[in-house]
């Protein structure tokens, strides 16, 4: 049977990897994933990166050599990361020309202590980029209001983006003007929109998490309400998704794109994160059967990545099912339940949830190189 990674691609979604070791660059298991079609780009967070090196012993003979410099953790943490980055971005290099620009890219998120600071993100989203000096390099940058404007000067510079942490569909057709906005910028200023590359990240699974257990509280009542909470519990997060892309479809037809596109511009495609069933009762590839369909990304962890390869449905489903989408969050409203509230809740969770990985991941490097080299422990 042919590789189901391959054919969603064929049907219009590419599948990325949502992690990202250095034992997977060492052993060459990255590069045979690239060869058998399973994942045609890769996304790392600072959760990803604190996994990989405070939890395994990959990093050691790095950090060994890394222990008697002058550098501070998060100046080691950089220059560990970078190493990846650019070994997995040259990994993907071929299928980056093979597709014309379309596919192959890496991706390596702005310092989250920046999710606030506009000028700080576009300084660092620049610095970044000339440091690994890959084509196929996306800038990380979190859609918060203070990174919308970053998202624009680095999409004006012509450096690829990846927008991450969108929960709403307002955020993410406020991400869309973003990226629109730079491209009209950069094209002003008489530069060249071909080979600029973007994804808007929408977030799924965290959706659902947080809705049912609002949801559950309200079912386990004897109140009229209750069959109605029930019945909603893990469809909205798939809901959320199927209306973003009904936007998507509306922004990227618009006599405006079109005026970018006659210039070289490419779409800001979905891309789909956090695919991963948190609930043990839902289907483990509930997040990526429901949400396959053209020009979109599908970012997945090992597990769900293994478990779509062995039996993801092979179907088309992001635009079944929108007048029962749009009911979702209608009957939503009608239980008290505030949309608004939720995705601003999800989109401060998750700026602390990477925030934090990146402090205890720095505290890992220094405890690594202190034991290494104790004269170098830093003050």
């Amino acid at each position: 049977m042919k590789n189901r990674l391959v054919t969603m691609h064929e049907m219009g979604q590419s599948p990325w990897y949502d992690n990202i070791e250095r034992r997977l660059l060492d052993n060459g298991e990255l590069a045979g994933m690239i060869e058998r079609g399973d994942i045609r780009g890769v996304t790392s967070n600072p959760s990803i990166f604190n996994n990989a090196i405070a939890k395994t012993h990959d990093y050691d003979a790095a950090l060994a050599k890394l222990a008697s410099s002058r550098l501070s953790a998060a100046q080691i943490f950089d220059v560990l990361a970078i190493e990846d980055i650019t070994r997995a971005a040259d990994l993907f290099l071929p299928l980056y020309h093979q597709s014309g620009g379309g596919d192959g890219f890496v991706s390596l998120e702005v310092s989250p202590t920046l999710a606030h600071d506009t000028a700080g993100t576009a300084a660092e989203a620049k610095r970044l980029w000339q440091t690994v000096g890959r084509p196929n390099l996306m800038i990380k940058i979190p859609a918060t209001l203070e990174g919308l404007p970053a998202i624009r000067q680095t999409i004006a510079a012509g450096i690829n983006v990846n927008v991450t942490l969108i929960f709403s569909i307002e955020r993410h057709l406020a991400v869309m003007e973003a990226f629109l906005a730079g491209l009209e910028d950069r094209a002003a200023a008489g530069l060249p929109l071909g080979k600029i590359a973007s994804v808007a990240s929408f977030f799924i699974s965290r959706m659902d998490t947080k809705t049912d257990k609002l949801l559950n509280a309200i079912a386990q009542t004897s109140s009229a309400q209750a069959d109605l909470a029930a019945s909603l519990r893990s469809k909205l997060a798939i809901a959320n998704a199927r209306l973003a892309y009904q936007e998507f479809r509306c922004v990227f037809a618009s006599q405006r794109f079109a005026a970018l596109q006659a210039k070289g511009a490419e779409v800001q495609r979905p891309l789909w994160a956090s695919t991963s069933t948190k609930a043990p009762s839902l289907p483990d590839t509930l997040y990526v059967d429901e949400l396959i369909g053209p020009h979109t990304v599908n970012t997945m962890p090992p597990a769900t990545l293994d478990a779509y390869r062995d039996h993801g449905l092979l179907e088309a489903r992001l635009e079944n099912d929108l007048p029962a989408a749009r009911q979702a969050f209608a009957d939503l409203a009608s239980l008290g339940i505030s949309l608004d509230q939720i995705t601003a809740e999800l989109e401060a969770e998750g700026v602390k949830s990477f925030a934090d990985a990146f402090t205890a991941l720095l505290q890992s490097v220094e405890t690594r190189r202190a034991a290494a080299h104790p004269a170098s422990r830093q003050s």
